[in-house]
Protein backbone atom coordinates (compact mmCIF):
# COMPACT_ATOMS: atom_id res chain seq x y z
CA UNK A 1 0.00 0.00 0.00
CA UNK A 2 1.62 3.34 -0.80
CA UNK A 3 0.71 6.28 1.71
CA UNK A 4 0.76 9.76 0.99
CA UNK A 5 3.57 12.26 2.20
CA UNK A 6 2.29 13.98 5.34
CA UNK A 7 4.33 17.34 6.05
CA UNK A 8 4.70 17.48 9.52
CA UNK A 9 2.79 20.18 10.57
CA UNK A 10 -0.28 17.98 9.42
CA UNK A 11 -0.46 15.07 11.16
CA UNK A 12 -2.41 16.17 14.20
CA UNK A 13 -5.12 15.19 11.53
CA UNK A 14 -3.81 11.64 10.83
CA UNK A 15 -3.94 10.30 13.96
CA UNK A 16 -4.76 6.55 14.42
CA UNK A 17 -3.37 6.28 10.94
CA UNK A 18 -0.36 5.29 8.83
CA UNK A 19 1.17 7.91 6.83
CA UNK A 20 4.53 8.75 5.28
CA UNK A 21 7.13 11.09 6.54
CA UNK A 22 9.57 12.61 4.10
CA UNK A 23 12.56 14.54 6.09
CA UNK A 24 16.10 14.31 7.74
CA UNK A 25 17.02 12.85 10.83
CA UNK A 26 17.57 15.62 13.50
CA UNK A 27 18.70 13.34 16.36
CA UNK A 28 19.10 10.01 17.41
CA UNK A 29 18.59 8.46 20.93
CA UNK A 30 19.39 4.82 20.90
CA UNK A 31 18.63 3.48 24.40
CA UNK A 32 18.58 -0.33 25.26
CA UNK A 33 15.05 -1.07 25.03
CA UNK A 34 13.90 2.05 22.87
CA UNK A 35 14.94 4.04 19.21
CA UNK A 36 14.34 7.58 19.25
CA UNK A 37 14.25 9.62 15.93
CA UNK A 38 13.72 13.17 15.47
CA UNK A 39 12.90 14.26 11.99
CA UNK A 40 12.66 17.04 10.55
CA UNK A 41 11.04 18.58 7.57
CA UNK A 42 10.59 22.01 6.34
CA UNK A 43 7.31 22.48 8.16
CA UNK A 44 8.49 20.95 11.85
CA UNK A 45 9.85 18.21 13.69
CA UNK A 46 8.25 14.49 14.85
CA UNK A 47 9.76 12.04 16.85
CA UNK A 48 9.52 8.47 15.62
CA UNK A 49 9.38 5.51 18.38
CA UNK A 50 10.23 2.30 17.87
CA UNK A 51 10.43 -0.61 20.79
CA UNK A 52 13.61 -2.55 19.83
CA UNK A 53 12.90 -6.48 18.82
CA UNK A 54 11.85 -5.93 14.68
CA UNK A 55 15.46 -6.61 13.71
CA UNK A 56 14.85 -5.36 10.10
CA UNK A 57 13.66 -1.80 12.03
CA UNK A 58 15.91 -1.94 14.52
CA UNK A 59 19.24 -2.43 12.45
CA UNK A 60 17.94 0.28 9.88
CA UNK A 61 17.38 2.92 12.59
CA UNK A 62 20.78 1.79 14.40
CA UNK A 63 22.58 2.74 10.87
CA UNK A 64 21.21 6.23 10.59
CA UNK A 65 23.38 9.24 10.42
CA UNK A 66 22.45 13.09 11.36
CA UNK A 67 21.18 14.68 8.28
CA UNK A 68 20.38 11.91 6.42
CA UNK A 69 17.17 11.66 3.85
CA UNK A 70 14.51 9.21 4.91
CA UNK A 71 11.07 8.52 4.54
CA UNK A 72 8.98 6.90 7.26
CA UNK A 73 5.58 4.97 7.46
CA UNK A 74 4.23 4.59 10.65
CA UNK A 75 1.11 5.21 12.37
CA UNK A 76 0.52 8.54 14.16
CA UNK A 77 -0.31 8.61 17.91
CA UNK A 78 -0.78 10.55 20.52
CA UNK A 79 1.50 10.93 23.25
CA UNK A 80 1.23 13.80 25.57
CA UNK A 81 4.33 13.68 27.12
CA UNK A 82 6.03 14.12 23.79
CA UNK A 83 6.69 18.21 23.62
CA UNK A 84 6.78 17.84 20.27
CA UNK A 85 3.37 18.47 19.20
CA UNK A 86 2.15 15.14 21.85
CA UNK A 87 2.88 13.29 18.69
CA UNK A 88 4.97 10.71 17.63
CA UNK A 89 5.32 7.78 14.84
CA UNK A 90 5.16 4.36 15.67
CA UNK A 91 7.58 3.32 12.60
CA UNK A 92 6.52 0.07 10.70
CA UNK A 93 9.32 1.26 7.14
CA UNK A 94 12.44 3.31 6.70
CA UNK A 95 13.96 4.37 3.98
CA UNK A 96 17.29 5.99 3.69
CA UNK A 97 16.78 7.83 0.75
CA UNK A 98 19.97 9.81 0.85
CA UNK A 99 22.39 8.85 3.91
CA UNK A 100 24.70 11.88 5.23
CA UNK A 101 28.62 11.24 5.61
CA UNK A 102 29.62 11.73 9.17
CA UNK A 103 30.69 13.59 10.94
CA UNK A 104 29.02 17.11 9.82
CA UNK A 105 31.05 19.82 8.60
CA UNK A 106 29.27 22.39 10.82
CA UNK A 107 26.98 22.50 14.46
CA UNK A 108 26.01 24.41 16.41
CA UNK A 109 28.68 25.99 17.47
CA UNK A 110 30.45 26.80 14.28
CA UNK A 111 30.99 30.59 12.90
CA UNK A 112 29.38 32.09 10.10
CA UNK A 113 32.43 32.23 8.40
CA UNK A 114 32.49 28.80 8.50
CA UNK A 115 28.50 28.38 8.59
CA UNK A 116 28.51 29.94 4.69
CA UNK A 117 30.96 27.35 3.45
CA UNK A 118 28.19 25.03 3.55
CA UNK A 119 25.44 27.32 3.60
CA UNK A 120 22.64 24.55 2.16
CA UNK A 121 23.32 22.20 5.56
CA UNK A 122 23.33 25.76 7.71
CA UNK A 123 19.84 26.72 6.41
CA UNK A 124 18.38 23.14 6.31
CA UNK A 125 19.73 22.67 9.98
CA UNK A 126 17.93 26.78 11.22
CA UNK A 127 14.47 26.74 11.39
CA UNK A 128 15.13 30.25 11.94
CA UNK A 129 16.83 30.52 8.29
CA UNK A 130 14.16 29.15 6.51
CA UNK A 131 11.74 31.08 8.49
CA UNK A 132 13.87 34.25 6.73
CA UNK A 133 12.88 33.23 3.16
CA UNK A 134 9.53 32.41 3.85
CA UNK A 135 9.38 36.01 5.45
CA UNK A 136 11.62 37.19 2.29
CA UNK A 137 9.03 36.03 -0.08
CA UNK A 138 6.07 37.75 1.98
CA UNK A 139 8.17 40.74 1.83
CA UNK A 140 8.35 41.36 -1.97
CA UNK A 141 4.79 39.70 -1.98
CA UNK A 142 3.26 42.86 -0.65
CA UNK A 143 5.07 45.27 -2.33
CA UNK A 144 4.57 44.08 -6.16
CA UNK A 145 0.90 43.41 -4.49
CA UNK A 146 1.60 47.38 -3.87
CA UNK A 147 2.83 48.02 -6.99
CA UNK A 148 0.44 46.98 -8.95
CA UNK A 149 -2.31 48.33 -7.63
CA UNK A 150 -0.98 51.42 -8.40
CA UNK A 151 -0.70 50.67 -11.85
CA UNK A 152 3.14 49.65 -11.84
CA UNK A 153 4.50 47.78 -14.59
CA UNK A 154 7.32 45.06 -13.65
CA UNK A 155 10.07 45.44 -15.52
CA UNK A 156 13.17 43.78 -16.18
CA UNK A 157 16.32 45.21 -17.55
CA UNK A 158 19.53 44.38 -18.58
CA UNK A 159 23.01 43.23 -16.47
CA UNK A 160 25.03 43.65 -19.20
CA UNK A 161 26.24 47.36 -20.01
CA UNK A 162 28.30 48.43 -23.04
CA UNK A 163 29.29 51.29 -20.47
CA UNK A 164 30.06 51.64 -16.92
CA UNK A 165 26.47 53.24 -15.36
CA UNK A 166 26.27 56.26 -13.05
CA UNK A 167 30.23 56.91 -12.78
CA UNK A 168 33.22 54.71 -13.85
CA UNK A 169 33.74 53.38 -10.37
CA UNK A 170 31.99 50.42 -8.15
CA UNK A 171 31.84 48.37 -11.51
CA UNK A 172 32.68 44.96 -12.98
CA UNK A 173 34.58 44.39 -15.94
CA UNK A 174 33.83 41.11 -18.14
CA UNK A 175 34.89 39.92 -21.06
CA UNK A 176 31.96 40.44 -23.94
CA UNK A 177 33.39 38.66 -26.72
CA UNK A 178 36.19 40.90 -28.57
CA UNK A 179 35.58 44.00 -25.99
CA UNK A 180 34.47 44.76 -22.33
CA UNK A 181 30.93 44.96 -21.13
CA UNK A 182 30.26 45.72 -17.11
CA UNK A 183 27.56 44.07 -14.52
CA UNK A 184 24.64 47.30 -13.93
CA UNK A 185 25.43 48.97 -10.56
CA UNK A 186 21.63 49.83 -10.43
CA UNK A 187 18.48 49.62 -13.21
CA UNK A 188 18.59 53.90 -13.04
CA UNK A 189 19.24 54.45 -16.84
CA UNK A 190 17.09 51.32 -18.23
CA UNK A 191 14.39 52.59 -15.43
CA UNK A 192 14.19 55.72 -16.71
CA UNK A 193 13.94 54.61 -20.30
CA UNK A 194 10.85 52.76 -19.77
CA UNK A 195 9.46 56.44 -18.29
CA UNK A 196 10.68 57.96 -21.86
CA UNK A 197 8.84 54.79 -23.07
CA UNK A 198 5.72 56.05 -21.90
CA UNK A 199 5.17 53.44 -19.50
CA UNK A 200 3.67 55.06 -16.35
CA UNK A 201 5.29 53.16 -13.28
CA UNK A 202 7.81 51.14 -13.57
CA UNK A 203 9.55 48.68 -10.79
CA UNK A 204 11.94 45.85 -10.68
CA UNK A 205 13.07 43.52 -8.18
CA UNK A 206 16.68 42.16 -9.38
CA UNK A 207 19.85 41.58 -9.38
CA UNK A 208 22.67 44.62 -8.53
CA UNK A 209 26.23 44.45 -8.83
CA UNK A 210 28.94 47.22 -6.60
CA UNK A 211 32.57 46.81 -6.98
CA UNK A 212 32.85 48.07 -3.46
CA UNK A 213 36.01 46.87 -1.23
CA UNK A 214 33.95 47.38 1.81
CA UNK A 215 34.02 44.95 4.29
CA UNK A 216 30.94 46.17 6.54
CA UNK A 217 28.14 44.21 8.20
CA UNK A 218 25.73 45.95 5.55
CA UNK A 219 27.66 45.68 1.86
CA UNK A 220 27.21 43.16 -0.37
CA UNK A 221 29.44 42.86 -3.92
CA UNK A 222 25.86 41.28 -5.71
CA UNK A 223 22.46 42.10 -3.97
CA UNK A 224 18.68 41.99 -4.80
CA UNK A 225 17.05 45.69 -5.76
CA UNK A 226 13.65 46.26 -5.16
CA UNK A 227 13.88 49.90 -7.80
CA UNK A 228 10.68 52.25 -8.46
CA UNK A 229 10.46 54.82 -11.55
CA UNK A 230 7.18 57.43 -11.35
CA UNK A 231 6.18 59.40 -14.48
CA UNK A 232 4.59 62.57 -14.64
CA UNK A 233 5.96 63.27 -10.84
CA UNK A 234 5.13 66.32 -9.41
CA UNK A 235 7.83 66.36 -6.87
CA UNK A 236 10.17 63.84 -5.06
CA UNK A 237 7.38 63.80 -2.08
CA UNK A 238 5.54 61.58 -4.88
CA UNK A 239 8.13 58.86 -4.47
CA UNK A 240 8.58 59.20 -0.28
CA UNK A 241 4.52 59.02 -0.33
CA UNK A 242 5.18 55.90 -2.99
CA UNK A 243 7.81 54.46 -1.02
CA UNK A 244 6.15 54.54 2.96
CA UNK A 245 3.07 53.27 1.69
CA UNK A 246 4.68 50.12 0.29
CA UNK A 247 6.26 49.35 3.18
CA UNK A 248 3.48 49.97 5.31
CA UNK A 249 1.68 47.48 3.49
CA UNK A 250 4.51 44.91 2.87
CA UNK A 251 5.28 45.18 6.66
CA UNK A 252 1.74 44.78 7.20
CA UNK A 253 1.73 41.25 5.33
CA UNK A 254 4.90 40.06 7.17
CA UNK A 255 3.74 40.91 10.25
CA UNK A 256 0.37 39.29 9.86
CA UNK A 257 2.01 36.38 8.44
CA UNK A 258 5.09 35.30 10.32
CA UNK A 259 5.02 38.31 13.46
CA UNK A 260 4.60 35.65 16.00
CA UNK A 261 7.05 33.13 14.03
CA UNK A 262 9.28 36.09 14.32
CA UNK A 263 8.99 37.07 17.54
CA UNK A 264 9.97 33.16 18.83
CA UNK A 265 12.61 32.56 16.39
CA UNK A 266 14.69 36.41 16.30
CA UNK A 267 13.28 37.91 19.44
CA UNK A 268 11.98 40.64 17.26
CA UNK A 269 8.64 42.13 17.52
CA UNK A 270 7.28 43.57 13.64
CA UNK A 271 5.87 46.32 14.36
CA UNK A 272 3.88 48.52 11.10
CA UNK A 273 4.73 51.73 10.32
CA UNK A 274 1.70 54.42 10.46
CA UNK A 275 2.33 57.20 7.59
CA UNK A 276 3.26 59.17 6.98
CA UNK A 277 7.49 58.89 7.52
CA UNK A 278 8.79 61.59 9.49
CA UNK A 279 11.07 63.64 7.04
CA UNK A 280 14.52 65.78 8.04
CA UNK A 281 16.40 67.51 5.58
CA UNK A 282 19.96 66.94 5.29
CA UNK A 283 20.62 70.45 6.92
CA UNK A 284 18.43 69.93 9.94
CA UNK A 285 19.71 66.61 10.45
CA UNK A 286 23.34 68.12 11.18
CA UNK A 287 21.67 70.86 12.79
CA UNK A 288 20.09 68.56 15.36
CA UNK A 289 23.42 66.14 15.60
CA UNK A 290 25.47 69.44 16.14
CA UNK A 291 23.35 70.49 19.15
CA UNK A 292 23.18 66.92 20.10
CA UNK A 293 27.21 67.01 20.88
CA UNK A 294 28.20 65.51 17.63
CA UNK A 295 31.36 66.10 16.21
CA UNK A 296 30.52 66.71 12.47
CA UNK A 297 34.32 67.42 11.45
CA UNK A 298 35.51 65.56 9.02
CA UNK A 299 31.72 64.62 7.96
CA UNK A 300 31.50 67.86 4.96
CA UNK A 301 28.32 66.86 3.13
CA UNK A 302 26.91 63.15 4.64
CA UNK A 303 26.32 61.81 7.60
CA UNK A 304 28.54 58.46 8.82
CA UNK A 305 26.88 55.25 9.62
CA UNK A 306 27.61 56.55 13.61
CA UNK A 307 25.60 60.13 12.31
CA UNK A 308 22.45 57.99 10.98
CA UNK A 309 22.38 56.00 13.83
CA UNK A 310 21.88 59.11 15.80
CA UNK A 311 19.96 61.12 13.76
CA UNK A 312 17.40 58.03 14.12
CA UNK A 313 17.68 57.61 17.60
CA UNK A 314 16.28 61.51 18.70
CA UNK A 315 13.40 61.01 15.69
CA UNK A 316 12.34 58.10 17.47
CA UNK A 317 12.48 59.35 20.46
CA UNK A 318 11.13 63.03 19.72
CA UNK A 319 8.08 60.87 17.33
CA UNK A 320 8.44 57.42 18.18
CA UNK A 321 8.63 56.21 14.68
CA UNK A 322 11.61 54.03 13.47
CA UNK A 323 11.83 55.28 9.85
CA UNK A 324 13.47 58.87 8.90
CA UNK A 325 13.84 60.05 5.25
CA UNK A 326 16.54 62.81 5.18
CA UNK A 327 16.40 65.02 2.39
CA UNK A 328 17.80 67.66 0.16
CA UNK A 329 21.16 66.14 -0.13
CA UNK A 330 24.13 68.75 -1.07
CA UNK A 331 25.02 68.76 -5.04
CA UNK A 332 28.74 67.42 -4.13
CA UNK A 333 27.46 63.85 -2.83
CA UNK A 334 24.71 63.21 -5.82
CA UNK A 335 25.06 61.56 -9.11
CA UNK A 336 24.30 64.28 -12.16
CA UNK A 337 20.92 62.74 -13.00
CA UNK A 338 19.32 64.50 -9.80
CA UNK A 339 17.55 67.12 -9.83
CA UNK A 340 18.42 70.62 -8.00
CA UNK A 341 16.02 72.51 -5.77
CA UNK A 342 15.03 75.44 -7.50
CA UNK A 343 15.41 77.79 -4.32
CA UNK A 344 19.15 76.51 -3.76
CA UNK A 345 21.02 75.14 -6.38
CA UNK A 346 23.39 73.69 -4.18
CA UNK A 347 21.14 70.84 -2.98
CA UNK A 348 19.30 68.17 -4.77
CA UNK A 349 15.47 66.96 -4.31
CA UNK A 350 16.92 63.78 -3.14
CA UNK A 351 17.17 61.62 -0.21
CA UNK A 352 17.83 58.62 1.74
CA UNK A 353 15.53 56.21 4.18
CA UNK A 354 16.93 55.22 7.40
CA UNK A 355 15.26 52.07 9.19
CA UNK A 356 16.66 52.05 12.76
CA UNK A 357 19.73 54.04 11.83
CA UNK A 358 20.30 51.91 8.56
CA UNK A 359 19.96 53.34 5.22
CA UNK A 360 18.13 51.10 3.36
CA UNK A 361 16.72 53.52 0.43
CA UNK A 362 18.35 55.87 -1.93
CA UNK A 363 15.74 58.28 -4.01
CA UNK A 364 15.56 61.17 -5.87
CA UNK A 365 12.80 63.42 -8.26
CA UNK A 366 15.21 62.74 -11.61
CA UNK A 367 16.37 65.77 -14.05
CA UNK A 368 14.58 65.20 -17.35
CA UNK A 369 15.29 68.46 -19.24
CA UNK A 370 18.35 67.24 -21.69
CA UNK A 371 20.29 70.74 -21.77
CA UNK A 372 20.31 71.15 -17.54
CA UNK A 373 21.45 67.00 -17.76
CA UNK A 374 24.18 67.98 -20.33
CA UNK A 375 25.28 70.75 -18.19
CA UNK A 376 24.96 69.07 -14.67
CA UNK A 377 27.29 65.91 -16.37
CA UNK A 378 29.70 68.73 -17.78
CA UNK A 379 29.76 69.59 -14.07
CA UNK A 380 30.67 66.27 -12.12
CA UNK A 381 33.50 66.52 -15.54
CA UNK A 382 31.49 63.05 -17.02
CA UNK A 383 31.58 63.29 -20.50
CA UNK A 384 28.39 63.00 -22.58
CA UNK A 385 29.63 60.26 -25.30
CA UNK A 386 29.79 57.44 -23.48
CA UNK A 387 25.90 58.21 -22.15
CA UNK A 388 24.71 59.43 -25.42
CA UNK A 389 21.95 56.23 -25.68
CA UNK A 390 20.77 57.23 -22.02
CA UNK A 391 20.66 61.05 -22.79
CA UNK A 392 19.26 60.47 -26.01
CA UNK A 393 15.61 59.51 -24.10
CA UNK A 394 15.56 62.87 -22.47
CA UNK A 395 15.62 64.86 -25.91
CA UNK A 396 12.53 63.53 -27.28
CA UNK A 397 9.17 64.73 -24.48
CA UNK A 398 10.66 62.90 -21.72
CA UNK A 399 7.93 63.26 -18.74
CA UNK A 400 8.86 64.76 -15.15
CA UNK A 401 9.80 61.88 -13.17
CA UNK A 402 11.20 60.44 -9.55
CA UNK A 403 12.31 57.49 -8.41
CA UNK A 404 14.05 55.03 -5.52
CA UNK A 405 16.43 51.99 -4.92
CA UNK A 406 15.98 49.94 -1.99
CA UNK A 407 18.40 47.05 -0.68
CA UNK A 408 16.11 43.89 -0.05
CA UNK A 409 19.14 42.55 2.23
CA UNK A 410 19.17 45.54 3.97
CA UNK A 411 14.87 45.88 4.49
CA UNK A 412 15.53 41.83 5.96
CA UNK A 413 18.37 42.89 8.22
CA UNK A 414 16.50 45.35 9.71
CA UNK A 415 13.28 43.86 9.88
CA UNK A 416 14.59 40.89 11.86
CA UNK A 417 17.29 42.33 13.69
CA UNK A 418 20.14 40.51 11.97
CA UNK A 419 23.85 41.38 12.81
CA UNK A 420 24.81 41.04 9.16
CA UNK A 421 23.53 41.62 5.86
CA UNK A 422 25.49 37.98 5.09
CA UNK A 423 22.84 36.17 7.14
CA UNK A 424 20.25 38.25 4.83
CA UNK A 425 21.17 36.39 1.70
CA UNK A 426 20.55 32.82 0.27
CA UNK A 427 24.53 33.13 -0.79
CA UNK A 428 26.16 35.78 0.37
CA UNK A 429 28.88 37.75 -2.29
CA UNK A 430 31.48 40.28 -1.28
CA UNK A 431 35.19 40.93 -1.56
CA UNK A 432 36.17 37.87 -0.41
CA UNK A 433 33.34 35.50 -0.78
CA UNK A 434 32.66 34.42 -4.15
CA UNK A 435 31.88 30.46 -3.27
CA UNK A 436 29.55 28.56 -3.24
Amino acid sequence: MIHSRVPVSDLREHVGRTVSVCGWVNTLRLQRHMQFVIVRDHTGMVQVAHKRGNRPLEAQLEALTPESAVKITGRVVDAAQVKLGGLEIVPEAVQVLNPAATPLPIDEHTGLEQRMDWRFLDVRRRPATQLLFAVQTTLEQGMREYAYAQGATEMHTPKLMGTASESGAEVFEVGYFSRSAYLAQSPQFYKQMAIAAGIDKVFEIGPVFRAEPSFTSRHATEFTGIDVELAWADGVEDVMAFEEQMLAHAIAKVAEAHGEAIAEHFGVEVTVPTTPFPRVTMADAQEILRKGGWDLAGVKEDLDPEGERSISAHIKEATGHEFVFITHYPVGIRPFYHMRAADDLSVTLSFDLLWKGLEVTTGAQREHRYDVLLKQAAEKGMSPEPMQDYLNAFRYGCPPHGGLGMGLGRVLMVLLGLDSIRQASFLFRGPNRLTP
